[in-house]
Parts: C-alpha cells; structure tokens; sequence
C-alpha cells in the first residue's frame, strides 16, 4: 500500500483544548489593622506524575477589598483523559516582596481541572491553618476559541468633568465582555 503512513504508537493527536480561568473570592477575612486586606491569587498546577505544585502565575493586586474580581486570566491546555491537579492560594500582599512568606496567607483551594470545566464556576471555601471559615473562591472557565481577529478603536474626551482638587483628572476606560454564560467580566482597564 504505497502512500500510507505505519502506526506509530503515540504519534497521535492528544485530544485537549484550552480554557481560561478567571477567580474571584467573597468574603475574605481583614488581615490590616487601618484598611481592608490587599489580595492577590496565586496559581499552581501539579504535573502530571510529578509530587509537587508548580506556580503558573499570579493575579493583580486589588487593594482594599474583602470580594475581588481579578482581572488577570490563566490559559490552560484542558486534557481530556488526564486528572491535573490545580492549587489556588490567596495572600494579603503586605511588602512588595515576591515571596510568599512575607504576606498574610487567607487559605487555599484544591481541586482538579476537570472539576472546574464540568461545572462551570466551581465554588469552594477556602481551607488553611487558622484560616476563617465562610470565605470563599470561586473559579469560571471559558474555551478560548481559535478565532485571532483583531480590532483597533480610537476613543477621545473633551470637556470631561474636573475631578481632582490639585491637579488634572486622572479619566480611565472598563472595557465589558460577555462570559457563555452571559455574565459579563472587566477585560481591559485603559489609562489615558
């Protein structure tokens, strides 16, 4: 059979597809004394066949806020036919440090990402040592589509309310987008 191609074990597609999960968290527990907790989410994966987490990336900071909505999004390739092992840990940021240590932890979220994707949103309290119980995080995954489409917009103001006592207004934009689910997220915060 001239033309063909041998069986090659392993040589065949993976059937995957990528998500991209957004957190959120309600009712954190107020780890400062003069303000509200500064949370930031931090990320991890389990490789597969591998013992220890492995940090994918962190949210932005939201400052002052007990129920944020992070704007910072992971991509994640989503295998079907295999159990991975997610982490999600949520700091108060009290320094600028990079390491973890040096901020209060406000608990942790285990689960897998099979759970997250079947559900939708996938709602759990968060756990730890000396942790608050009634906080909570939750996780949405969306399918990225392979659509690259691009769009370039131009906006402008004039004559914008002056807001500021010393000083010019500081105007910003929130860009919407609309979930599958029909929720809509903050995509994009623009500064002038």
């Amino acid at each position: 059979m001239a033309g063909q191609t041998a069986f090659q074990p392993g040589g065949g597609a993976v059937p995957a597809t990528l998500v991209e999960l957004s957190v959120s968290c309600r009712n954190l527990h107020d780890m400062d004394t003069f303000s509200k907790s500064d949370p930031m989410c931090v990320f991890f994966i389990k490789e597969f066949g591998q013992q220890n987490y492995r940090e994918i990336g962190r949210t932005e900071i939201i400052w002052n806020n007990l129920n944020p909505d992070f704007v910072k999004k992971f991509p994640v390739h989503y295998f079907f036919e295999e159990r991975q092992h997610l982490k999600f840990q949520v700091y108060d940021v009290d320094s600028k440090s990079h390491d973890l240590s040096k901020h209060d932890f406000l608990g942790e979220m285990e689960c897998t990402l099979g759970e997250i994707v079947s559900s939708g949103t996938f709602k759990k309290n968060l756990t730890g040592k000396d942790i608050r119980k009634g906080s909570i995080i939750a996780v949405n995954s969306e399918e990225l589509s392979s659509c690259k489409e691009e769009i370039t917009m131009q906006f402008s103001a004039k004559k914008l309310d002056k807001k500021d006592f010393f000083g010019k207004s500081d105007p910003f934009l929130v860009f919407y987008r609309c979930n599958e689910d029909g929720r809509s997220v903050t995509s994009v915060t623009g500064h002038s």
